[in-house]
């Protein structure tokens, strides 16, 4: 009897096994290496078998299937997915048939935390909002703001840090070094108040946080049907009870920072006009007497800049160094690009650069540009049509579905980008006659494409060179042996448990 009992508990294992092999061998996919098509379930559970890997996993798909797949949701959900790396579709949808692809309905559903911001907005809204910001950001006055701002948060915020961190021998995650200069110059070009979060105190950051937790819900939003996670909503459970605690905390900052302008206007604080002092988007807002800004519209505006302004910069930024650090034939290069700028008696020493000398550093803004091919900060987007199309690679869309670029496998694929589509090379961004080489946005899609280009692309590559020129001209950066490097899983691309990084003097 014991070995018949122990002979049917082996063959009850060995069951156990090939049930448990064959629903992992249907997650990974068919012997295609595609995701399997589940009856009921469609290739939902492959999609969450992924997750963890899903920039990855991306680019496996469509390297496979040749640029566009259509992802099969639950029968129940309505939520098929249109996957589409291909230049053809991505300028159609962007740009020739853009009056087809509003943000929607479901994308200001997803991304509620936003309000009616530039973000969400479609239509005559979004072209008001657009027109307004691209008046204020392409002054003048903003732009010596801006410069002046990064100078200042550079010199006495940012060379602080590293110093410290170099004297002592500390292991500085850089990422949150990253987060903390873009908050603060962002906080201050958008509302005006400078919140110090950059110091050798490293003092905690409630919004930073609540926005880095918002971000990840709105990611897992995009992989759940709606009614599961507005059941969680309603139920305040699981992902979307992080999202509300976030949510609240965003609203009281942003809150009070709306109440200490309108105080500080109402006190008789008087702008300096002379100079680019005192300015910020905040205080135009409020003063022009043609926008009629309430404070909820005033909200919804500040946190759209604050995620468009720290995230997308500091994510360039961390990708960037890394990838400098890790290719010392780059890291080479530009520092002999920005040794030129200087005056031979003076290249050997400590320097900050202005961002006037480096407009023309070519090899700089070429590398930052590779760095954002391989790694945007949004990684992924997605468009609802409102009416039935066919696009250039063939494939029918509808209102009931989703169209989705993938921007982090959109930048590894052969076809688009070579055979080195895979490595960091930013030569190939360098024409013949020595100029940074011309991309079109559909095919480089890091600053969207179309009418809804990013109006903050050279605000971005300002701050960007600065902050990079400082580093690796007066610094050393080396990744700290074993740390991992990958992805997250969030609609902002950040590394997954930082950057971690000791820092080494160059001059004494």
């Amino acid at each position: 009897m014991a070995l018949i009992s122990i002979v049917a508990s082996i063959g009850y294992f060995e069951i156990f096994v090939a049930i448990f092999c064959f629903f992992v061998f249907c997650a990974l996919g068919d012997r295609s290496g595609l995701p399997c098509n589940w009856p009921f379930l469609g290739m939902f559970p492959g999609l969450l078998f992924h997750v963890n890997r899903i920039h990855e996993r991306c680019f496996e798909v469509f390297s496979t299937t040749g640029g566009t797949f259509l992802l099969k949701g639950p029968w129940f959900a309505n939520i098929d997915i249109l996957g589409t790396v291909d230049p053809a579709n991505v300028h159609y949808i962007m740009s020739a048939n853009f009056e087809n692809f509003p943000k929607g309905e479901e994308f200001k559903k997803i991304f509620d935390v936003l309000g009616d911001g530039i973000f969400n907005s479609d239509l005559d809204l979004w072209k008001s909002q657009r027109k307004i910001t691209r008046t204020l950001i392409t002054h003048q006055r903003f732009h010596n703001c801006l410069v002046k701002t990064s100078w200042d948060k550079i010199k006495n915020g940012l060379i602080p840090v590293l110093e410290f961190v170099a004297r002592e021998s500390k292991i500085v995650d850089l990422q949150d070094v990253f987060q903390r200069f873009t908050f603060d110059t962002t906080c201050q070009l958008v509302t005006g108040f400078d919140p110090g979060c950059l110091s050798l105190e490293f003092p905690n950051v409630p919004f930073s946080k609540a926005m880095d937790e918002a971000e990840e819900v709105l990611f897992i939003r995009h992989l759940l049907p709606e009614s599961v996670w507005k059941l969680q909503k309603w139920l305040g459970i699981g992902h979307e009870k992080k999202l509300s605690k976030a949510w609240q905390v965003l609203d009281q900052v942003i809150g009070k920072y709306i109440s200490m302008k309108r105080d500080e206007l109402s006190n008789g604080t008087k702008l300096k006009e002379d100079n680019e002092e005192g300015f910020d988007l905040l205080t135009s807002y409020i003063l022009d007497d043609g926008l009629n800004f309430d404070d909820k519209s005033l909200r919804d505006t500040i946190l759209n800049l604050m995620i468009a302004g720290r995230d997308t910069t500091s994510s360039g930024l961390t990708w960037f160094i890394w990838l400098v650090s890790t290719h010392p034939e780059v890291e080479k290069k530009i520092r002999k690009e920005l040794m030129a700028i200087i005056s031979v008696a003076k290249s050997q020493k400590w320097r900050l650069f202005r961002a006037n000398e480096l407009k023309n550093a070519i090899y700089l803004h070429a590398a930052l540009c590779e760095s954002l091919r391989l790694y945007p900060p949004v990684p992924f987007q997605h468009k609802t049509p409102r009416e039935p199309c066919i696009l250039p690679s063939g494939h029918h869309v509808h209102p009931n579905m989703r169209v989705m670029f993938s921007l982090y496998a959109m930048g590894r694929i052969e076809s688009i980008w070579g055979k080195d589509a895979a490595e960091f090379k930013p030569e190939r961004w360098i024409s013949d006659r020595g100029i940074v080489k011309h991309e079109p946005s559909y095919k480089f899609l890091a600053f969207n494409a179309g009418p809804r280009t990013c109006l903050g692309k050279e605000v971005a590559f300002t701050q960007m060179k600065a902050v990079a020129a400082a580093i690796i001209h007066n610094y050393q950066v080396e990744v700290i042996k074993g740390h991992k490097v990958y992805p997250n899983v969030s609609i902002i691309l950040y590394m997954q448990h930082g950057f971690k990084a000791s820092i080494k003097k160059r001059w004494t």
